[in-house]
């Protein structure tokens, strides 16, 4: 299939406009893939080509009147280097395992979801999700993800979210011990995601989107070299923030 092929055969569905959850003074509006196609791995990777991110079920990409702030940002693996936080990151937590718990609910997953999301967004839609709700929310029965866990000992510190399209890995979330701040786990868990990357032999990471202007996304601009997706195409950026 040719990079555009999926957008081609496959329909697409617009949304209404709605408030935009980074910005107050802006309208939002998505772009939905066909929820009745048949979706698999490669196909969901030529998607994540053309800008596409996965919520669920659902794959979708922003469509908003008059902005292009967000851009969806990737990772050549093979060629990321490693700066000198990074390196002070992964000394910080090198006491830690880095490994793949399947695709399973877990009940000590959900619980350290729980305090994550109550810490850092108590505001946020899935503050008070069920069980079934934060399934639902981060797995897709066409989607092959992964939980990989990180530990101290037996003691789960985080988790992150991870879809593997069988071409490239995609970051879908990461959550871990709001206690644990000085860790900086989310940096951590992207960085064995780019390892894990190589070591499956495959390209790209994808970090869904970087938003010009939205201050907590400014660290996925932090890895280098990485590609963001414009207007223009993919553009590769040499160093960032």
């Amino acid at each position: 299939m040719s990079d555009n092929e999926p957008l081609k055969r496959i329909a697409l569905f617009s949304t209404g406009l709605g408030p935009c959850p980074y910005f107050e003074d802006r309208p939002a509006r998505f772009a939905h893939i066909d929820p009745h196609y048949p979706l698999t791995g490669p196909i969901y990777d030529e998607l994540l080509q053309q800008g596409f991110r996965r919520g669920g079920e659902h794959i979708y990409r922003p469509a908003c009147p008059g902005c292009q702030a967000c851009e969806s940002l990737r990772i050549p693996v093979a060629e990321f280097t490693a700066r000198r936080r990074h390196r002070r990151c992964l000394q910080r937590n090198k006491d830690l395992q880095w490994s793949s718990a399947g695709l399973s609910f877990r009940q000590d997953h959900y619980a350290l979801y729980k305090r994550y999301v109550e810490a850092r967004h108590p505001t946020g839609g899935m503050a008070d999700a069920e069980p079934d709700e934060y399934w639902r929310f981060f797995t897709a029965e066409w989607c092959p993800t992964e939980f990989f866990e990180m530990r101290l000992n037996n003691q789960l510190l985080g988790v992150a979210i991870v879809d593997d399209t069988g071409i490239s890995l995609s970051a879908v979330y990461t959550f871990f011990d709001p206690d644990l701040s000085s860790r900086s786990l989310g940096t951590f868990a992207i960085l064995k995601q780019i390892e894990t990357a190589i070591q499956r032999g495959y390209e790209w990471l994808y970090l869904g989107y970087n938003i010009a202007g939205c201050a907590q996304m400014d660290y996925k601009t932090g890895f280098c070299p990485h590609e963001r997706l414009t207007a223009q195409g993919w553009v590769r950026v040499e160093s960032g923030g």
